[in-house]
């Protein structure tokens, strides 16, 4: 039996979300779409044979979606999340969570009234077969104990809506989730640092680049760029260094040419391409899980709640100019274990 699926906003991951369900994920069917652009959604759900909703929340309750997939601008994540859980229906959530920490935890505490996890969040890294290596190395103990991580985001340009402090809420997110996952360790303390300013960003009033820091309970330092405004691609990078020896995620497979006196490789243009792989098997195991009637496997509401408080405390470090700040984590409830 197909899982019919509920898509709620059609911005630029959202159409492509509904495009990949409908064409490379199996045992599912994009049944209902919501967006409040009107003329888009009914576009969409016409290409896709979709009932079309102008509603967020009249998707969510309607009985002909099982299961629910939020792909809105950030700040209506949390709206949609709860009214999925109060449906009683597996809600996968794009990153982040929520904008705000109390958002997050209201999620937590809806979920955990309900009895059981029905929320999935967007951390698409922990599918991608190179972080999933780079884990399987450091699991080995092929590196020894790590005791250091550089990491960079790099984008190649940003939306005209992209802010300072969503550099590190929208983009820095993903580093701060993936390396807590990598590791296998908690954060206790964070600061960030600005370089010297980007002259592209600094014309659009965008304070760029930022580095991130974070130390974590075992002892292991984590310095993480992020970049608005490479220039020159999108480039993800990561290495850990251990005590006997380092493991860097790979670069998405390229075919070097060599023309010109010159030596080039490619370099991927934006997320949609160097994670694609990584979306798609996330968003299969999702469907597969929720087809199944079984809790998510991928990153919990918990997860989601332990990025956006992360993240909110090197918010704070960055304002007040860069000092480094206590990260305050509280239990893990036993629900999440």
């Amino acid at each position: 039996m197909e899982l019919r699926i509920g898509v709620v906003g059609l911005g630029a991951i959202g159409r492509d979300h509904v495009q990949r369900l409908s064409r490379r994920i199996t045992g599912c069917k994009v049944a209902a779409v919501a967006e409040v652009n009107e003329k888009v959604g009914r576009e969409i759900a016409g290409q896709y044979d979709a009932k079309f909703y102008a509603d967020g929340e009249e998707l969510i309750n309607s009985p002909e979606v099982q299961a629910v997939m939020v792909t809105t601008w950030d700040p209506a994540h949390a709206q949609y999340v709860m009214a999925s859980i109060k449906a009683n229906k597996p809600v996968f959530c794009e990153k982040p969570l929520a904008t705000e920490v109390e958002a997050c935890e209201e999620i937590i505490r809806a979920e955990q009234e309900l009895g059981r996890r029905v929320v999935q969040v967007g951390f698409m890294r922990r599918y991608d077969p190179g972080y999933q290596e780079l884990k399987k190395t450091i699991r080995e103990g092929k590196i020894g104990q790590p005791m250091i991580v550089h990491a960079c985001h790099r984008n190649m340009s940003h939306a005209a809506t992209m802010t300072s402090e969503m550099s590190i809420k929208n983009s820095g997110v993903h580093e701060i989730d993936v390396l807590r996952w990598l590791l296998e360790d908690e954060y206790v303390s964070g600061q960030v640092v600005l370089p010297r300013q980007s002259r592209i960003s600094a014309k659009e009033g965008l304070q760029d680049p930022q580095i991130m820091m974070l130390r974590t309970q075992k002892g292991i330092c984590i310095d993480v760029e992020i970049s608005q405004s490479s220039g020159y691609g999108y480039d993800i990078q990561c290495e850990v260094v251990g005590d006997l020896g380092t493991a860097r995620l790979p670069d998405p497979p390229s075919v070097a040419t060599k023309t010109n006196c010159s030596h080039t490789t490619a370099i991927m243009p934006d997320w949609q391409n160097r994670f694609i792989e990584a979306y798609n098997i996330e968003l299969q195991d999702w469907v597969d899980h929720a087809r199944n009637g079984l809790e998510p496997a991928g990153a919990s509401a918990w997860d989601g709640y332990i990025a956006c408080l992360t993240a909110h405390v090197l918010g704070q470090c960055r304002a007040e100019g860069g000092m480094a700040k206590e990260i305050k984590l509280p239990q893990r409830p036993g629900f999440y274990c």
